[in-house]
């Protein structure tokens, strides 16, 4: 009588320890940096030792989470898997860490905040002003901050890689609680080269911009909101306002800015504002945290010393 084998099964992790969260983080920054090579000063860490890391960690989940070749390096379907799944045990280790400070009443542990491109020289944003606030009140506290585009933002906060963000409002989501700070003026831009570069007889409108070649940004935002309410089509896009600036550098388009970003290409004779005082629109940036679970200690003091920084009396006479 022949006896069935039974069928080999894949190796399956037993309790999670120290040596494990580690090669997860390794694995997680290889992912996030798209590759060894690259995650080598991310971790400051030999590339030999974060290939070890992560053959080791393959060997105890039983899967192969990566190739990396000369086809360069991409994540398996498994490694898509367990990158989520690392990014979710990891986040909430973190919020645990964040606890334990919470129970002692110490303000300690990680605060990640996400912040829009090119809010440093809108003086209208007061953020320096309230890091310093938070700085004295939670010394403590580790501040991470990222940058990143709305939508890359609003998925961090709502997954709880990040704490806060900072964000110009599009559209609002339910799941999301808003804070208004400051305002950003948007003007129309047009490069040296380009014939709306030149001084104009007559100050064209949105009728005319219709027929002008438009760069802009290629995701949804206040940007991409004009563009569909004033049926303004996009010739070209970009992923960041620098890109959009490039573009209009050209002198082969004209793009929206913000005036504060644009001002130093402006003294430059790079670029001028197309009738500022029509083809214009303003963008409000908000605070923004999730409903559920409730802020950190340390993140609501965030919060906090950025509304104040932003509140009327800290803006001192108008």
């Amino acid at each position: 009588m022949q006896l069935s084998r039974r069928p080999k099964t894949k190796a399956i992790l037993g309790r999670l320890g120290d040596i494990d969260l580690r090669l997860l983080r390794v694995f997680k920054a290889v992912a996030d940096c798209g590759g060894m090579a690259a995650a080598e000063l991310e971790l400051d860490i030999a590339m030999s030792t974060i290939s070890r890391h992560v053959k080791d960690l393959e060997a105890r989940l039983g899967l192969v989470l990566c190739r990396r070749g000369r086809a360069g390096f991409a994540l398996t379907a498994e490694g898509e898997k367990v990158y989520a799944a690392a990014e979710q045990l990891l986040s909430a280790t973190e919020s645990f860490r964040t606890s334990l400070h919470e129970i002692h009443r110490s303000l300690g542990g990680e605060l990640h905040v996400a912040l829009f491109e090119k809010t440093a020289t809108n003086p209208a944003a007061r953020i320096a002003e309230a890091i310093e606030a938070f700085g004295s009140q939670a010394p403590g506290v580790s501040l991470h901050l990222h940058v990143g585009s709305i939508a890359m933002i609003e998925r961090g906060v709502m997954s709880g890689e990040f704490q806060l963000g900072l964000i110009p409002e599009h559209r609002r989501s339910e799941t999301l609680v808003y804070d208004e700070l400051f305002d950003e003026s948007m003007r129309l831009y047009a490069g040296r080269g380009n014939a709306w570069f030149r001084t104009q007889k007559t100050s064209p409108g949105w009728k005319e911009l219709r027929m002008q070649p438009l760069a802009a940004l290629g995701y949804h935002s206040p940007n991409m909101v004009l563009a569909h309410e004033r049926r303004l089509e996009r010739q070209a896009t970009a992923s960041d306002q620098e890109g959009v600036a490039t573009l209009v550098l050209s002198g082969r388009f004209v793009g929206f800015l913000p005036d504060h970003y644009a001002e130093g290409f402006v003294r430059a004779g790079r670029m001028r504002a197309v009738a500022p005082d029509v083809l214009n629109y303003r963008c409000r940036f908000s605070c923004v945290h999730r409903r559920a679970p409730a802020l950190s200690r340390a993140a609501e003091v965030f919060r906090s010393a950025l509304v104040e920084a932003h509140a009327p009396s800290a803006l001192g006479p108008t």
